[in-house]
């Protein structure tokens, strides 16, 4: 059966008026049951259903019984040093302004901003401390995370392939260097879904800096890709207000708002019956998403109800609307409510100068709101189904940028060996994966690719990586992609 041919542009208004007053006649007509009362209400019926559905995710997922029904991405854009935070080499001291030896960059690619100076070695500028049961070695410019070290997984022998940033977060973030693939949390949202009709599945929070960052943070870190756009990430305001326009205008009662939306949602109805475009009923279904949100967004964004202690765990910055603790508050807000996944982004990591004062004031910003966070969960009873994952798109290198022994001296990109965290659902507390040689250069032990490590993510909510994939353009696409990929089996509990 041939499908009605599709309106052109300028017949869509035309078509637009009629509807509203065919719409008009039928709701109109008597005290009874009229036929667009019944068309209505099969409408509704319909869309309640579209919106049961995705909020379940996919049939037949998840594959297995998930350790994680959520997840909080803490993303430190720019790339930490884990030479002063987390990786201990004591032994640099002895190198402290020789050549890097050949034998250990192994004629490793660098960045043109240091490809033509010699590779000099820095010490770490921070002294570090071993902590907990655990004994993790922590750097002094993280005194909160040692608190929390025994809930805390180190993995220190990450790799990517990457070494620019844009490129390094497109990879950690979506599997792939070149925008275009869906993001981690948009797999997760087209897969299962939310446990919340009132929020999206999805959302994004990004620090509101005290001063102006000047690292750029794409849309496409969390976007859809060829997914629907149904299941980008919704990225929240760092402001008091996180959604502008969530109050209708005065004098417009919320009856004829109603109205108006499913007035609106029977015209794109019909246009979606028309040509079968999957964002058409992506917007009917964010339409209705936002009237949601009108009650939703508000209750959650005022922390009016939060107690002291909640604002003495995570610090004082807490209390600045958009700043990363305060983030980190809404962040537990939003998983109590059931969303599935939340990003919070925290830029200007990226110290090629000033280290010692450029890392130590990023430091300060997040070091006591992401272990108050692991805390705060703890307490709640939702650290163990909730997974926490710390971490930028690379590390940095052992050579200082500029004069190694100033402290103008900085640290250049490095993506053959860096640090990550993670805590909670499913995942083996107090342990260290993994180690890097004695310059933090290259990986010694257990390497965990950035693909190795969105399959253990995938398969701690329950989804099999290799059994998990869209298809598109004639190719059935993967978070993964087609590479050799393992589960880190020994970071589950």
């Amino acid at each position: 059966m041939n499908k009605p041919p599709v309106p052109d542009s300028a017949t869509l208004p035309r078509l637009d008026a009629l509807f509203s007053q065919a719409r008009r006649y039928f709701l109109g007509q008597g005290a009874g049951v009229s036929l667009g009362a019944l068309a209505l209400g099969q409408l509704q019926q319909a869309a309640r259903a579209t919106e049961a559905a995705s909020t379940r995710g996919l049939p037949g997922l998840p594959h297995h019984a998930p350790r994680a029904r959520n997840v909080i991405y803490l993303t430190q854009s720019g790339g930490p040093s884990q030479l002063e935070l987390f990786d201990d080499k004591p032994g640099l001291r002895e190198w402290a302004g020789k050549e890097l030896p050949e034998s250990v960059r192994q004629g490793q690619r660098l960045t043109t901003m240091t490809a033509n100076q010699q590779q000099l070695i820095m010490p770490a500028r921070t002294r570090f401390t071993r902590h907990g049961q655990s004994g993790a070695t922590i750097g002094e410019w993280l005194p909160y995370h040692g608190r929390v070290a025994d809930d805390l997984c180190f993995v220190k022998s990450m790799v990517t392939d990457q070494i620019n940033h844009a490129p390094a977060m497109t990879k950690m973030l979506t599997g792939h260097q070149l925008p275009g693939r869906p993001s981690l949390g948009a797999w997760t949202s087209y897969g299962l879904g939310s446990e919340n009709r009132n929020l999206p599945d999805y959302l994004v929070l990004i620090s509101r800096m005290k001063r102006p960052s000047d690292q750029p943070l794409y849309d496409h870190y969390w976007g859809s890709g060829f997914l629907a756009s149904r299941y980008q990430g919704v990225k929240l305001r760092n402001a008091r207000d996180p959604v502008l326009y969530l109050q209708d205008p005065a004098g417009l009662p919320r009856e004829l708002r109603r109205s108006m939306l499913d007035g609106l949602g029977e015209l794109n109805q019909l246009r979606f019956d028309q040509t079968g475009d999957p964002e058409i009923e992506t917007r009917i279904r964010q339409y209705e998403m936002a009237w949601r949100m009108q009650t939703s967004i508000p209750e959650l964004a005022d922390l009016a109800d939060e107690p002291e202690s909640t604002f003495e765990l995570y610090g004082p910055d807490s209390r600045r609307p958009g700043s990363y603790a305060a983030n980190c508050i809404l962040a537990r807000r939003l998983v109590e409510r059931g969303v599935r996944f939340v990003q919070l982004f925290h830029p200007d990591w990226d110290h090629h100068s000033r280290l010692s004062s450029w890392c130590v004031a990023r430091c300060r910003d997040t070091d006591q709101a992401s272990a108050a966070l692991v805390t705060d969960l703890k307490q709640r009873g939702l650290l163990d189904e909730t997974l926490v994952l710390w971490g930028g798109e690379f590390g940095r290198g052992v050579a200082g940028q500029g004069q190694w022994d100033s402290p103008e001296g900085g640290r250049d990109h490095h993506p053959r060996c860096f640090t990550m965290w993670l805590a909670g659902g499913g995942i083996r507390p107090g342990i260290t994966y993994g180690a890097t040689d004695e310059f933090s250069y290259n990986v010694a032990e257990n390497p965990v690719h950035v693909r190795d490590l969105h399959a253990t993510l995938l398969h701690l909510l329950g989804i099999e990586h290799d059994r998990f994939s869209y298809r598109f353009q004639g190719l059935d696409f993967k978070l993964t992609g087609v590479e050799e990929t393992r589960i880190v089996r020994d970071l589950l509990a």
